[in-house]
This record gives C-alpha cells, structure tokens and sequence, in this order.
C-alpha cells in the first residue's frame, strides 16, 4: 500500500496544499475569533526577515519610522468622503470602554491616512518641514468576511509608509521610488518573485487616492496576489485635515501626500509562489536558516562534527543551524527541514565522517550529493546564490508562459479561468468591460504600457489590461 503523502498535491487541491503546509510547516494556527491567525514562530521568523530586508530599503529612501495609535476617533474617517465610503464595511467598532458608553465610537486601525493626517497638519508649518516622510510597522483590523492565514485576515501586520510634499511632482515621483527602489527591490532581489509593476484602473484603486501603483505575482495555480501598493494621495486628505504650509513665496499652501504598504501577505505570496509538493522553498536571501547541519546518530565523534561545520559555515556569513536532536529520528527530522524549505541541508554520519564527506541536500533544485567537510563553508555561498537565482527564473519562467495577449473579453475570461493571466488593450475592454470581467470572478489586475512599463496617465491609448482571478 503507497504511503499517503505529507500534503495534499498541488494539482489535486491548491488550496488544500496551501492550509496542509502552513499547518505542517508549523507557520500559523487560526486564532480563537474568526478571521484571526496566530503567527508561529517559524513563520513569525520568515515574517522579520522581510522585515529586515525591507526596513533598511524604506530608511534608504529617506523614511524614519514612528509610531500612531490603534484607536481612531470615528469622526477622522468622514473626513474624507471616498476613504470612509471604501473602508466602512471592513471598520471594526468600539463604542463602549470602561464600562461606559463613549461619547464618540472609535475605530480600530484599518489604515492610519486620517490619523497621520491629523498629526501631519500640526507639525507642518513652512516649505522647510517638507517633505515629511514616515513609515510605520503596525497592525492593522479589516473585518474579513472570507479570511485566510496569511492572505485575508481581519488582523495582519504590515508597514505603512505616509509622507507630505512641496508639489505634484514631488509626490508623484516618490510613491513611484517607493513602488520600483524599494518593492520592487525587495520581492525581486529577496523574495525571488517576478513581479508585475503597473498602475490600478479607477475601479480598482484605493479609497481616497488619485493613483495606485500595485506590484502583482502570479503565483503556482496562475492566480494572481497582489504585492504592495503605492498611493499617490494628491491634495484629498490635505484638504480634509487642512494640511498646509508656508511657501518660500509666502502662501499658504495644501501638501502633495503619498501612501504606501505592504503586509504578512508576502508570507502567503511566498508559500504560493515557490512550495511544491514536499513543502515550501525558501529564498536564500530571505532565510532565516539557509543551512541546516543534521546529526544522523547520536556518536559523540557526528555530534562534535556537526558542531565544527555549524561553526564554519557561521563564521563564512551563512545563517546556520545545528540539529543534533538524536532522540528524534532522522528521516522525520529532515523530513520536517524539507517542509520548512531551509534551502540546504548538511548530513553527517559516522559512515560519512570516515570518508571526510557530508550528504549535501539542496531544497530549490533538489538533489543530493557527497562534498568534502573541508569543502562547504567555500561551496555554501555559491550554491544558495544560485538557488536564489533559480527561483526567480522559475518564477518569471511561469508568468511568461501563462500569460496570454487576447483580443476579446471571452478570451480574457478563458485565460484567466484556465490558470493564467490575459493582455488585453484597455481600448478595447474599457470601464464597461471591466465591469464584465467581475462577473466572472476576474479582474483588471494593473494597466501596463505597450513596451511593459508603468503608463504615465490613466488615459494613455496604448495602456494594456492584465487581467486574472485573485486572490
């Protein structure tokens, strides 16, 4: 009789893969109400390295981290007329504290626009306090009506950057650096995922904004995530918050703001992109243990090897951990480092010891082979940069081939429906076929240019419609 598989197979039943790895990888449980999740520390780990990775490119790009209050006075969110239209069927809603009934409901933090607003407009005065930028690391409370760990959460955690400009083109050219400098750096060059930059139709823009540049991956079952979003805000919220400040010229002038962020949904956007069947493969940038050393019995001789080549590979700047737990079995050990998709595993044994070679197993293009004990703290970081580099190509590999240029709506559903993306030229598909794609469960993921790139104008004739099913 075969052997059940660890996790429901990818082509039998995505989703099933998808809540069997997360439960097996032990990377979140459910949290006890409904939409919650509890992010365990493994996967709360994948979640600070992204955080690392993307801290150090928001202060590159000028930003100081701060910090904003949960609570929001209700009254902030009516400021601004399509912000609290956008967001008041996701608002959780405080109205009793204390043991009392408060004179005003509070909201729960579904984005901070109003609330930094508020604190923006007291601390800009004159042309010299600009631009303000800042970004925050925080969660946020969006009440989900079809949660899914890491995906669609009523809680998630994410950073959100917001800041206030001179003029236009100040805010227009910064939420565009933040959209290409620093998200498009880091799911590329970190997360091995090749995204799709553009910009959002009118229809699927965010509450309150002007523009909405988004960064789409395909991910295995052809779906498609969205990444991060950066806002150009225009003047809205400056006007509602009467954000202004003194030019050199001495009027009073209305800010340019932006917005823009990014959330634990890259963690699902990981898992979809690049697990297979034995479970996830981590990018070795991204890693929080690139190399896994794995005594295979408990010999006192395995055991202090295990311990020499842990200390080798760290002082050779990998990210390295010793598992010399023998009173685990060894296939169940390793199987479990496969789940977790550590990109190497280093086996040793005492038949390998009398060699002078360790099992090396690599989780991205798989395989094992023997390599000399002397040979891995020079050998590791070549292998993980090449298996960086694969699972970007895989990932391109993917969206190229299943992305189809089409010529009619049909076509478009078609594509999408089958696991794939569909190009289509806006000209032809229009607001009115927008709509009609939505009734298909398929929607304009971006408008990109003819030659690929962000188009420059929501209007721009030779934009092209990227269109798919969601998540």
């Amino acid at each position: 009789m075969a052997k059940a598989p660890v996790l429901t197979p990818q082509a039998d039943d995505f989703p099933r893969w998808y809540q069997d790895l997360i439960n097996k990888a032990e990377l979140a449980d459910n949290g006890p109400v409904r939409g919650t999740m509890i992010i365990r520390p493994y996967g709360y780990g994948l979640w600070e390295r992204m955080q690392q990775e993307m801290d150090a490119r928001i202060k590159a790009a000028g930003a100081q981290n701060a910090y904003f209050p949960l609570f929001i006075p209700q009254s902030y969110l009516t400021k601004e007329a399509e912000h609290v239209e956008g967001f008041a069927p996701e608002l959780a809603v405080v109205t009793h504290g204390g043991g009392k009934e408060l004179e005003e409901p509070v909201v729960v933090r579904p984005t901070s626009e109003t609330i930094i607003n508020a604190s923006f407009s007291k601390w800009v005065q004159s042309y010299r306090d600009l631009p303000l930028l800042i970004n925050q690391w925080a969660n946020v409370v969006r009440w989900e009506m079809r949660p899914r760990v890491f995906l669609r959460t009523t809680e998630f955690l994410w950073q959100e950057g917001h800041t206030a400009h001179a003029t236009y083109e100040d805010a227009r050219d910064y939420a565009a650096y933040i959209h290409k400098e620093v998200y498009e750096d880091f799911m590329v060059n970190v997360l091995g995922i090749d995204v799709l930059l553009g910009r959002k139709t009118p229809r699927e823009r965010f509450a309150g904004a002007v523009n909405t540049l988004t960064l789409e991956g395909m991910m295995g079952d052809g779906k498609a995530l969205q990444m991060g979003t950066s806002h150009e805000l225009g003047q809205n919220f400056a006007k509602a918050f009467n954000t202004q400040y003194l030019s050199k010229d001495g009027r009073q002038e209305l800010v340019w703001q932006t917005s823009w962020g990014s959330s634990t949904r890259m963690v699902g956007g990981l898992i979809m992109s690049h697990g297979d069947d034995s479970g996830l493969r981590v990018p070795p940038r991204l890693a929080p243990v690139q190399a896994v050393v794995l005594a295979i019995k408990d010999d006192e001789a395995v055991l202090a090897k295990v311990r020499e080549i842990g200390d080798r590979l760290s002082a050779a700047g990998v990210r390295v951990q010793v598992d010399d737990r023998t009173d685990t079995p060894f296939g169940r050990r390793a199987v479990d480092w496969e789940l977790k998709g550590v990109p190497v595993r280093i086996e040793v044994g005492p038949r390998d010891l009398e060699n002078g070679t360790a099992m090396l197993a690599r989780r991205i293009p798989g395989g094992k082979e023997p390599v000399a004990l002397d040979a891995l703290a020079g050998l590791l970081p070549t292998l993980l940069e090449e298996d960086q580099a694969l699972l970007l190509e895989q990932s391109r590999e993917r969206r190229e081939s299943r992305t189809s240029d089409v010529a009619t709506i049909e076509q478009a559903v078609e594509a999408a429906t089958a696991g794939g993306w569909a190009r289509i030229p806006w000209a032809d598909l229009g607001e009115e076929g927008e709509a009609r794609l939505a009734e298909h469960s398929v929607t304009v993921r971006c408008l990109v240019a003819e030659d690929g790139s962000v188009p420059g104008s929501d209007d721009a004739p030779g934009n092209v419609a990227v269109v798919a099913r969601a998540y």
